[in-house]
């Protein structure tokens, strides 16, 4: 076996880097990729083979010595390819800089030949019909800059990394030629599946360049960092390198290092947040001592001739890109950071959005250069979050959607409404078959097709105790059909970062049409649908509690098309901020306020948003009460498609659903008295001395 190995490094490391023909070496390689496990020629669990499963050669020998910048695609037929499971583990903070930077010390011993493509080991195996994605390095040229995504990317995309070597000029058109070559083979083999160009800071001016070069393609564009602003970074580094000693060379990889990262930042990758603050900090000071020392490494990866070849590199590829930007009709999704000490990237994120037809982008204030690198930063969260992710040409809600992993669970509830969930501190309450009602979700169907009907309290705040609740004690992802202007271009007005509102979108929400409650409850899901929808949520002073439902039955008819179980619901606790809060018409009598409040009318018609009622919106402050959540007695209808489809049949049982919902609020309004705990101060003096248990006392049902 060892020999074997041995003999297998000899064969890579002489011909695979090479531009030799390896047309007659390919049967030896397919055998090696046959016999051998995964780390077989792996740097840091990345392989320029891949694994045995993905059953194909990396680099493929071209016809008359010409080497083919590709992927060759061999998948097994007999392949099986599951659906991600609900809180799926994606690996993200599992790996650090520090295995970015192993990895690329055992690339550069091998270093060598024209640019390349490789598939990193540790994508393992896609799902089905999963989109190609292509990530482009930066400066270093490495390929590893996704080490941190590896695994969660690999379950959504056929992931193919970029490599170029250290020693190579290749000019930046032939990079681009290089990168072109392979979209358009991958485009003619899957003409309907969209191709992504994930491009951190030079590679994002590669992406820019090829899509400007191939409008008829669909691509979709990841810009991290994009280096298209380095005509305006204030840091002149080329200068700087030029006339920097030989003496101090040694001292190259820590400037680059201090200039491009956030060092802090790049620690906390795998660190807990729900740890206590001294272990937090000794993981911390553990983290830096063991991936400093690594820094050096980057001498190697980029020595000083190399990064200012590069440099030059990157003056051209900004001007190429910007100079073909107004060609660019490829959808695409800028990242910058906010403390970015290398380019502009904030301002740039600005300028790419008002110049590219279809572009979204988000800012991470906190992070650094190395935004791929660094804590808080999960690349395919934000795709998924940010509604870019898809596996055809057309963009669909339901079937494009992946559910949600245990690390976005965590950061979801745990970091991002954390607080307000302790703050609520929800209370929940099901109804069994026979009446009896229990704390807890027994009572509530596993399996799907369920269709939750509701009442939406003020601003729609309970939807996160909820989902959070089926999570934890179900493992059952709730699907609610939320409001159209979640979805609409009024939410990217402001350039902000990652929302409550891209969040809803991880965890399932979905524009409230009737082909999306159709696609759901056809594939069997847990749906949430509040009737009362806008004008429920956004109530005057005075209606809290009170349902605001249509007069037609059509979630009835659309249950009983697919049997599916009718589960009715009541929620209390959030309108009472009603009470010391402003509606419409008081905020229409303050001078400022009431121009605010017509210009967010004037654009709401202008982006013909549903806004009916709008006049008697309202806009709320307060405090916020425990959260109580009874789920009714299920409703099933199964069997029921022909007798309800009678217009009176269908009345009837709405109106049954209407009142049973009316009931669980008039039940909880009256038991939360007895609550022990319903005061917040009671709540948080119970969580400071029993923080171990999930929940908080509640009245006895």
């Amino acid at each position: 076996m060892q020999e074997l190995q041995k003999d297998t490094k000899r064969i890579f490391s002489s011909n695979l880097f090479s531009a030799e023909p390896l047309v007659s070496k390919l049967p030896s390689i397919a055998l090696v990729v046959t016999r051998l496990t995964s780390d077989v020629i792996v740097a840091n669990g990345t392989s320029f083979v891949g694994e045995k499963e993905k059953n194909g050669a990396l680099v493929d020998g071209g016809n008359n010595g010409k080497l083919k910048h590709r992927v060759e695609k061999k998948w097994e037929k007999d392949a099986i390819f599951k659906d991600l499971e609900i809180l799926w583990d994606d690996g993200y903070g599992t790996k650090t800089v520090k295995d970015y930077l192993d990895g690329a010390k055992e690339f550069v011993k091998l270093d060598g030949g024209p640019p390349r493509w490789f598939c990193p080991a540790e994508c393992g195996q896609s799902l089905k019909d999963s989109p190609i994605l292509l990530f482009l390095p930066g400066l270093d040229g490495v390929g590893l800059g996704l080490t941190l995504h590896h695994k969660a990317l690999g379950k959504a995309f056929e992931v193919r990394c970029l490599h170029i070597p250290v020693r190579d000029r290749t000019t930046f058109e032939g990079l681009v030629k290089i990168v072109e070559e392979t979209v358009r083979l991958e485009h003619a083999s899957s003409p309907y599946k969209p191709i992504y160009l994930v491009g951190e800071s030079f590679g994002a001016c590669l992406a820019l360049s090829v899509a400007a070069r191939n409008p008829q393609i669909d691509l979709v564009l990841v810009l991290v960092n994009p280096a298209t602003s380095f005509s305006r970074s204030q840091l002149p580094l080329l200068p700087i390198l030029e006339a920097l000693p030989e003496g101090l060379h040694d001292v190259l990889p820590y400037l680059v290092g201090f200039v491009t990262s956030n060092p802090v930042k790049m620690a906390m990758a795998n660190i807990e947040y729900k740890l206590p603050p001294r272990l937090q900090f000794q993981q911390l000071y553990h983290n830096l001592t063991s991936f400093l020392p690594s820094v050096s490494v980057l001498s190697d990866i980029i020595p000083k001739e190399t990064l200012i070849w590069r440099l030059k590199l990157l003056q051209s590829a900004a001007a190429y890109a910007n100079s073909r930007l107004h060609a660019v009709k490829a959808e695409s999704l800028v990242l910058v950071s906010g403390n970015d000490n290398l380019l502009p990237s904030r301002d740039e994120a600005r300028r790419l959005k008002g110049s590219l037809k279809n572009c979204k982008a988000r800012c991470f204030k906190n992070n650094g250069h190395s935004l791929l690198m660094e804590d808080g930063f999960n690349l395919l969260t934000i795709i998924k979050g940010t509604s870019k992710y898809r596996r055809t040409r057309r963009f669909d809600f339901v079937s494009d959607f992946l559910p949600p992993s245990m690390s976005e669970f965590k950061c979801a509830f745990d970091e991002a409404s954390g607080t307000f969930l302790f703050a609520t501190c929800s209370a929940v309450f099901s109804t069994l078959d026979d009446g009896t009602i229990v704390r807890g979700l027994a009572g509530v169907p596993d399996e799907g097709p369920v269709l939750f009907i509701g009442y939406h309290m003020l601003m729609g705040f309970e939807i996160y105790s909820l989902v959070q609740e089926f999570l934890r004690e179900k493992n059952v992802l709730v699907r609610g059909l939320a409001h159209p202007c979640i979805f609409s271009e009024v939410m990217e007005n402001s350039f902000t970062g990652f929302s409550v509102i891209d969040w809803l979108k991880v965890m399932g929400a979905v524009p409230v049409t009737g082909s999306n409650l159709f696609k759901l409850l056809s594939t069997k899901s847990h749906v949430l649908l509040y009737p009362g929808g806008q004008r429920e949520a956004l109530h005057n002073k005075g209606e809290a509690y009170k349902l605001f439902w249509p007069d037609q039955p059509e979630f009835v008819r659309m249950a009983a098309r697919f049997g599916a179980t009718i589960v009715p619901f009541g929620t209390v606790g959030e309108d009472d901020i009603g009470e010391f809060a402003l509606d419409y018409h008081d905020m229409m009598k303050i001078p400022i306020l009431n121009d605010y409040v017509r210009g967010f009318m004037r654009m709401a018609v202008k982006r013909r948003l549903p806004a009916e009622n709008c006049s008697s919106q309202v806009f709320y402050l307060g405090y916020l009460d425990a959260f109580y959540y009874l789920f009714g007695k299920p409703i099933k209808t199964k069997g029921l498609k022909e007798k309800l489809g009678d217009t009176e049949n269908a009345n009837l049982l709405y109106l049954h659903v209407k009142s049973e919902v009316e009931n669980s609020i008039a039940y909880l309004l009256k038991k939360r008295e007895e609550d022990p705990c319903r005061n917040v101060i009671d709540r948080t003096i119970y969580r400071a001395f029993y923080s171990p248990l999930p929940e908080v006392p509640a009245f006895e049902p």
